[in-house]
């Protein structure tokens, strides 16, 4: 999310680009008498065209027209069919606001260019969405002799209006005066979204509507972010399905899908999206996804490609479809302005309530922390208020595991009574947890309860657009992974370079699993070696998070150490080892009632030990 901070200057700076642009807009409107020779040449080449068109009608198919070329031209309109589509004019229609710029080809009336003005990638470049025929949209339809027909290879005539402060462009490709298939944009001041009507006038002799009428869609995504693969995680094909439902498709390999009752279809780019939608539903959608990204190249250029085909109807043999596009970022506090459309359910802020953590609190509450303090210490000061909410969970962990320590001596000592028996070696053990009062699993259940805070974090950082390209010390995007070195190499799974706030990260997490496991946590049979896990998961997070967004890597650096102090806090100041030893020898005098559980699990221990005795005889 960028800064609203408008002051009185950003608004005349505004005001002045905007009225530049009409002045420009007008300068360079043709003159009456301009239009009218321009008329007449365009008339003189259709005269010379009709002396020259052939008999024979071709099947359509994309072809390039020089305009020079009169024999070219005739060409052209063989291959679209004897309906005198409108004669090929090559040129481009620009709309555009203070948000987004969008360029609409006369050939297929298409959109070949979109940017955002606001918004720039990792090498400064500004962010495009579409360009350089990255992206195509058009319909095919069969004619009623029968002939395949896309709209892609028709050539359309602009006309551009203003409509309540509105920029309005309709582009006709036109069989006759009053015959034609209409595609119309309008743009609105300050907004991503942009109305968009597909609708035919007078073709219902031309149009077969017994036949398919397809709309295609298909998009490449183009790279924005200094790590491709990175950034192709979270580049994605999602869509409201059966009015409601949200479903997505793989992000790590190619996949198809058909949805029905879809109100919108994303092709989503990381932090920039192109959206689709129709208010009264597409009846059916078929999916395509796939993955262009094979390997963390610096010089790969795309990630994904999306193509999505849109059967629609025309009812009395005319088209007529109402849908509105959005080219903008996936940013919540933009896409949650389109209510009506729940668009801001496109982005992955993670399933069940580990989504609804993220969406709900960690975003607004960072929002707020970030509207007047810097994106690096809102991280911080967000992470202390998580770990002082979480402070009591750490409490009935760490008092667990200082019950254990207590225990561990009674507990060795069973060991190497029962070394040679298992079994017994397990029935006193449990026995001896039952009469101090402690549980071997309450340690767990508060790991367990932060798990949904963790997951929620871990969504949180990579997919917050208000992190995006925001610096904090030597991190230059809090998204995006830190860099301190470059490698002349790369490492298998670690990268060609090293980031700082993982090293930080991993060993705070190295010093906090010291405090919590290989001295407290006593070796049992069949457990994994709790020395190997201190030193494995520290490891695995700096390899992992090398590549991830520094955001996240410096809410667990901090966490950690927020960790370690109310942990050494807990030690020396609350918890009282001596008292724990004492209460602990009190619960062993108490008779303890053994709840179902506990006594399940004891008849069926001493049912086992039983058919070893029985085995053995």
């Amino acid at each position: 999310m960028e800064e609203k901070k408008i002051d009185i200057n950003s608004i005349i700076g505004f005001v002045l680009i905007f009225g530049i642009l009409i002045f420009m807009f007008y300068q360079n409107r043709p003159t009456p008498e301009e239009a009218a020779a321009e008329k007449a040449k365009q008339e003189q080449v259709s005269e010379d065209a009709e002396q020259q068109l052939p008999k024979e009608k071709a099947a359509p198919e994309a072809v390039e027209i020089n305009l020079q070329d009169s024999t070219a031209l005739a060409d052209y309109k063989g291959k679209i069919g004897a309906f005198g589509f409108t004669q090929p004019t090559e040129g481009t229609t620009k709309l555009q606001n203070d948000l987004v710029y969008l360029e609409i080809s006369n050939k297929g009336g298409q959109i070949v260019e979109a940017r955002m003005k606001q918004y720039h990638t990792y090498d400064s470049i500004p962010v495009y969405l579409i360009r350089d025929g990255n992206a195509s949209f058009g319909l095919q339809f069969s004619t009623s002799d029968n002939r395949n027909l896309n709209t892609e290879d028709l050539f359309f005539e602009p006309s551009m209006s203003e409509i309540n402060g509105n920029q309005v462009l309709t582009m006709k490709a036109k069989a006759g005066p009053d015959n034609f298939l209409e595609y119309r944009y309008e743009m609105k001041p300050d907004d991503y979204m942009v109305d968009f009507t597909v609708r035919s006038q007078g073709l219902n002799g031309v149009i077969n509507s017994s036949q398919p009428i397809n709309l295609n869609w298909k998009l490449k995504g183009i790279r924005h972010s200094k790590s491709v693969e990175y950034e192709n995680r979270y580049t994605e094909l999602t869509y409201n399905n059966d009015g409601g439902d949200i479903d997505y498709l793989s992000i790590s390999s190619d996949d198809d899908e058909k949805g029905e009752d879809v109100k919108w279809l994303s092709f989503r780019q990381h932090f920039f999206s192109s959206i689709l939608a129709d208010k009264n539903n597409f009846k059916s959608v078929d999916f395509t996804s796939k993955n262009l990204v094979e390997d963390e190249s610096r010089e790969q250029g795309f990630t994904k490609e999306f193509a999505a085909t849109i059967p629609l109807t025309a009812e009395g043999g005319e088209i007529s479809q109402n849908m509105q596009w959005y080219y903008g970022p996936t940013d919540v506090d933009v896409l949650s302005t389109y209510e009506e459309l729940g668009l801001d359910d496109s982005i992955p802020f993670g399933w069940g309530i580990f989504g609804w953590i993220n969406r709900y609190v960690f975003t607004p509450f960072y929002s707020v922390l970030s509207s007047f303090l810097p994106y690096g210490i809102a991280i911080v000061i967000m992470t202390i208020l998580v770990r002082l909410v979480m402070s009591p969970v750490t409490y009935k962990s760490y008092l667990s595991q200082a019950k254990m320590k207590v225990l561990k001596p009674e507990i060795t000592e069973l060991g190497e009574k029962y070394k040679d028996n298992a079994m017994k070696k397990q029935q006193e053990t449990m026995k001896l947890y039952g009469k101090a009062g402690v549980s071997p699993m309450s340690g767990c259940v508060p790991a367990l309860l932060q798990m949904p805070i963790f997951y929620a974090l871990f969504m949180f950082f990579p997919t917050s657009f208000a992190l995006r390209q925001k610096p904090f010390l030597w991190a230059d995007d809090l998204s995006s992974y830190d860099v301190v070195a470059n490698l002349p190499f790369e490492i298998p799974f670690y990268g060609d370079h090293v980031s700082l706030f993982p090293i930080l990260a991993s060993i705070a997490i190295f010093f906090y699993m010291m405090m919590t496991t290989g001295q407290n946590m006593p070796s049992q049979p069949g457990m994994p070696n709790m020395k190997f896990i201190m030193y494995l998961m520290p490891l695995m997070m700096l390899f992992f998070f090398n590549n991830y967004a520094s955001g996240l890597s410096l809410y667990y650096f901090v966490s950690n150490l927020i960790t370690i102090g109310i942990m050494l806090v807990i030690k020396n100041f609350i918890l009282d080892n001596d008292r724990i030893h004492a209460q602990i020898q009190e619960n062993k005098k108490k008779p303890k009632k053994e709840n179902k559980f506990q006594r399940k699990m004891r008849e069926m221990m001493e049912q086992a030990e039983e058919q070893k005795k029985l085995g053995k005889r």
